[in-house]
């Protein structure tokens, strides 16, 4: 009951937060294209630094979105994906294999499409691979009982794998120069990190301020630094202090001497306010650190974050002649969301079924495995910043974006249909 609520939530949040994207992005479009877009292209690359001892970091305003708060984007990216292989949808074989072989697919197929219409100019190749999972979540809920509920699970464990594959690509691919010298730094800080776990330290605090650290010196070494979200992430302890059962027992202990102690003084005594504290301290330790950041987190990603990101990297001219000067890159990107994520997520799956490795869910269809592989091509916001890795050349990125909008909606608008057909069909 309590992880079904979990992800009720989870798909709540990313609905709502995959609206605020849309209308993000759309304002971005509409401001750029306006009178005020100089105005709104100079805001973002406005140069902001800060100095810690010796060390300088100056970026552009766009590159502290980018590096600063989507490090916290992926901070809650690792943390969903450590608490659904413990205890969510990936927590065992049965239940992994099926979205684990369909993100797979999901991202090979893309890949290699966009590295067969640019074997000169491959390094694009990790955009198509994205999924937003806000937006393809958001359109399944705006679908309401017309959805089977299984398929919101499927998109939420395959959207997981995806992201794994994406930290991975982006981890290993899109790199600057590495300052090797300080990878000693970053692995002493993060050996501090993984000291606080096994020493069961379970508050926050000192989890988060090392893993300030880390982005630093991840950053230093010239690997991108959301990366060290997704390292912090591993590390924090999902066990809580105390279990439930010694939790509701001490917690009944205060509740009767607080009650005990009540009397005709309209305040409280020292008894009862012994008794508040204890219960105040034990919440804490009741709690598991993994969950209570998430769900800290997810506020802040869904309803600030990635919007904001949207809105500061989505703001794009529209001007086909880019596009006709890099259509290949752009077709790479369109076919590999639109034909390569269907493909890849429905191929891979129904092969891997024929040949018995894994068992498709009962309570899924192929045809509902297609429309999911459909909405898996909305690439949109991950794919975006995938792109801002992969290029420099702002006609390029722009081009890109313009392709990625255009692959996202007909993807979404396909796997929509697809849903809008199979819920019909099974009605008459």
């Amino acid at each position: 009951m309590i992880q079904k609520l979990t992800i009720e939530r989870f798909v709540n949040k990313e609905a709502l937060s995959g609206i605020l994207l849309f209308i993000a992005t759309v304002a971005a479009v509409i401001v750029a294209n306006s009178s005020l877009g100089q105005a709104y292209y100079d805001l973002w690359h406005m140069p902001l630094g800060i100095s810690l001892g010796d060390h300088d970091i100056s970026m552009t305003l766009t590159y502290w979105i980018d590096d600063g708060l989507m490090a916290l984007f992926f901070l809650m990216v690792g943390l969903e994906i450590k608490r659904e292989m413990l205890v969510g949808e990936l927590s065992t074989v049965s239940k992994a294999l099926f979205p684990i072989v369909a993100a797979i697919g999901g991202m090979a197929i893309p890949a290699l499409i966009y590295v067969g219409l640019n074997t000169d100019n491959p390094l694009g190749f990790g955009i198509p691979m994205a999924t937003d999972i806000a937006f393809a979540l958001g359109i399944l809920m705006l679908l309401g009982n017309r959805v089977n509920p299984a398929l919101k699970l499927f998109l939420v464990a395959l959207a997981v794998v995806d992201d794994l594959g994406a930290v991975l690509v982006v981890a290993t691919v899109y790199t600057s120069e590495i300052h090797s010298e300080y990878f000693l730094h970053a692995g002493i800080i993060y050996a501090l990190i993984w000291t606080l776990n096994i020493k069961g330290v379970t508050k926050l605090l000192p989890y988060l301020i090392l893993g300030i650290a880390l982005w630093i010196y991840i950053h230093a070494i010239g690997i991108h630094a959301t990366i060290a979200g997704v390292l912090l992430a591993f590390a924090i302890p999902i066990k809580s202090k105390i279990d439930e059962h010694n939790f509701i027992k001490e917690t009944k202990d205060d509740i009767n001497y607080f009650e005990n102690h009540i009397d005709t003084v309209p305040v409280l005594n020292h008894h009862q306010m012994d008794s508040l504290e204890n219960i105040a301290y034990n919440y804490d330790k009741v709690q598991n650190p993994l969950i209570r950041l998430e769900h800290n987190l997810h506020g802040l990603s869904a309803f600030f974050i990635m919007p904001l990101f949207a809105f500061s990297n989505a703001g794009v001219l529209i001007d086909f002649s880019g596009i006709s000067a890099n259509l290949m890159i752009v077709l790479g990107v369109v076919f590999g969301l639109i034909i390569g994520k269907p493909i890849g997520i429905f191929g891979f799956t129904y092969l891997a079924t024929k040949l018995r490795i894994i068992k498709k869910p009962e309570n899924i269809s192929w045809s509902e495995v297609i429309a999911v592989g459909f909405l898996g091509g909305i690439g949109f916001t991950m794919s975006i910043f995938i792109t801002h890795l992969a290029f420099l050349d702002e006609t390029i990125i722009s081009a890109v974006k313009l392709g990625v909008f255009a692959a996202s909606f007909i993807a979404a608008v396909i796997g929509v249909t697809l849903i809008l057909l199979k819920k019909e069909s099974s009605a008459n």
